[in-house]
């Protein structure tokens, strides 16, 4: 095989490999890549070398059906010897509904993942750096609706589906599609400053450079979702009742089961507690009434179960970093 990294690579620049393989998103690896090539340009030089490799090199079609020219992976001793891998991105997505481990990377990132300085992973790009051992013992993320699955096929892990990025000394997770460009401003951060990083996210037209902790801004319950499980009814009466007193007990009698049995058997089926479902449930429908309607917010806030305006304004502000207004402006229809 071609070796991804040249042997004239300079001590200056440092080596990141993109990986890809066939039904891979396309801005999993596009939008991670854009920032490292914008903070290249901006900064005059060559900061970021970029390689994008694939297990045999070649064309490599994305799920968007657009096709992306790769190299093959190098020997991992290889890297050694051409100035070191500084940073691995394992991007995810899916042609279909049904994420598919690829072996040859699986195999790859299990050799080449110790000799770099960041191992970082873009949505369900984390099954493929889990399923290498890299992420045991760690809390980690991914997109929303992959998190349960990540942690009932590697229940070594911490999952949690809510933050935009998570870091862990040398790794780094992010959740879905736009979220790797978070992190990856987060690594030109790291490497060159905040002055940097906020050039190159105004560069994008980047709303706002969300740090790490904030929570997706897309964050439909999974129940909600699929509509499954046992308490799909209870999601759904919960849904139309958000004004509701809807504590512990009230829910309980609601699906007919004494508080205590009620609080177990939902942390054990949905991995969230009641509270956090009420939570997430009023947070999606205040986002979407400031998203799709012109009601004032004092009116989203009674009709969210916010009761009172400034309720939510400091919801929005503890959960997704901006206020009410802001959110509206940023991501209303019309």
């Amino acid at each position: 095989m071609t070796p991804v990294l040249s042997a004239q690579a300079t001590q200056a620049a440092r080596n990141v490999v993109l990986l890809a393989y066939a039904g891979m998103n396309l801005l999993d690896l596009a939008g991670p890549m854009q920032v490292l090539a914008t903070t290249n340009r901006l900064q005059g030089r060559e900061v970021y070398r970029l390689h994008v490799a694939s297990a045999e090199g070649g064309a490599v079609t994305t799920s968007a059906g657009l096709p992306v020219l790769t190299q093959s992976l190098p020997a991992p001793d290889a890297l050694l010897l051409a100035g070191g891998l500084h940073t691995l991105i394992s991007p995810g997505g899916s042609a279909g509904e049904v994420f598919s481990i690829d072996p040859a990377l699986v195999a790859w990132i299990r050799e080449a993942a110790p000799l770099a300085q960041r191992v970082c992973s873009v949505c369900t790009g984390a099954f493929h750096l889990a399923e290498a051992g890299v992420l045991d013992g760690l809390r980690v993320t991914t997109h929303w609706e992959s998190a349960h699955e990540l942690q009932q096929r590697y229940p070594m892990l911490e999952v949690d589906g809510e933050p935009i990025y998570i870091r862990q000394g040398r790794i780094w997770t992010s959740a879905g599609v736009t979220a790797g460009i978070d992190l990856t401003l987060a690594l030109v951060e790291q490497d060159l400053g905040h002055a940097a990083a906020i050039a190159t996210a105004r560069q994008l037209v980047m709303f706002v450079k969300r740090p790490g902790g904030q929570s997706q801004f897309s964050t439909p319950l999974a129940a909600q979702a699929t509509g499954a499980g046992r308490f799909a009814e209870l999601h759904a009466w919960i849904a139309g009742n958000l004004e509701a007193d809807l504590r512990v007990e009230n829910l309980a009698r609601q699906a007919n089961m004494s508080p205590r049995t009620f609080a177990r058997l939902y942390v054990a089926e949905t991995g969230r507690t009641p509270a956090r479902t009420v939570e997430l449930m009023r947070l999606e429908a205040a986002r979407r009434a400031l998203e799709e309607t012109r009601l004032p917010l004092k009116r989203i806030a009674s009709q969210s179960g916010y009761g009172e305006e400034q309720n939510l304004r400091r919801v929005f502000l503890r959960q997704l970093g901006v206020s009410p207004g802001q959110y509206r402006e940023r991501f209303a229809a019309s």
